[in-house]
């Protein structure tokens, strides 16, 4: 090898080991164990159906109240004889699709929102921060409980209930941050050269704000998920025989005592994920957010 091709070599090298070891030291240990988890957790909800080892309704009654480390099934049976991780694999898709898919429903209704006050300003926008003071008063799971007791509870009128949880953060974040953007000389540019307010916000002004609105959502994510936890728990949330994680622990609590492993694993599950997605949220917001840099 020539003196030029190692002199070549020698700065890719080096450039490689020292974004190696800026990632490896940027990303705390904590960091590192809560992204595991979290995708640890998504991969259980995409695949449950293959990881089940038994149907959720299937009923072992031999086996009734199994303490975890049998041969049949590692996290134990409840009362009925339905195997404890089966039942725990299919709550944690439950609760993760309520939970993602409130999460999206509230951003997009929030930041639609935010987006439609900086636009029209007047009266829209007077409008939309009432609507999210009045939301950010009400006592969201007290209105849930009377909703679902109500009208019945459903996994579609769930997501749509939690949906609605939080969207005021995002619209006044979108606003903000909206009306700060219109201030600058690049959206200025866009619309002289004939763009549509449309493609003006979504396009270029979008980009631009996703990072902080992306750090809200795994602020709000967790919530979401404690919130229909606490729904099950309550026995509104999601109904037998379908699961979820609060489902799960509202039934155990019946068997504390006598068979403490039905709640602690949808309990210790609920505890690990929300904390991962909050240390994740809290180490994301450090980084994306100009407003801390």
């Amino acid at each position: 090898m020539s003196s030029t091709d190692m002199a070549q070599a020698q700065p890719r090298s080096g450039h490689g080991t020292g974004v190696f070891s800026t990632l490896r030291c940027n990303v705390p240990l904590s960091i590192g164990l809560g992204i595991l988890w979290l995708v640890a957790m998504v991969l259980v909800a995409i695949f449950a159906d293959l990881l089940r080892p038994y149907g959720i309704t299937a009923m072992d009654l031999t086996n009734r109240l199994a303490a975890p480390g049998n041969v049949k099934h590692w996290l134990g049976t409840d009362e009925l004889g339905r195997d404890v991780l089966a039942r725990l694999i299919q709550s944690i898709r439950v609760s993760l699709v309520i939970a993602f898919s409130a999460t999206i429903l509230s951003a997009v209704f929030g930041t639609v929102l935010g987006f439609a006050a900086a636009k029209f300003r007047g009266w829209v926008e007077h409008l939309v921060l009432v609507l999210a003071d009045f939301q950010a008063a009400l006592p969201f799971l007290i209105m849930s409980l009377a909703v679902l007791a109500f009208f019945g509870s459903s996994m579609l009128l769930i997501v749509c209930l939690m949906g609605f949880y939080g969207w005021e953060r995002y619209a006044r974040i979108a606003r903000g941050l909206a009306i700060s953007a219109s201030a600058q000389g690049y959206a200025s540019a866009v619309v002289q050269l004939g763009a549509t307010p449309l493609r003006v916000y979504f396009r270029h002004i979008l980009p631009n704000v996703a990072s902080t609105l992306i750090v809200s959502m795994t602020l709000t994510f967790p919530e979401i998920i404690l919130m229909e936890s606490g729904l099950s728990f309550l026995g509104l949330g999601v109904q037998p025989p379908e699961t979820s994680l609060g489902n799960m622990v509202g039934f155990g609590r019946e068997y504390l005592t006598r068979a403490p492993w039905i709640m602690l694993a949808p309990a210790v599950v609920i505890m690990l994920t929300t904390l991962s997605i909050s240390l994740v949220g809290d180490w994301l917001r450090d980084k994306l957010d100009p407003t801390v840099r």
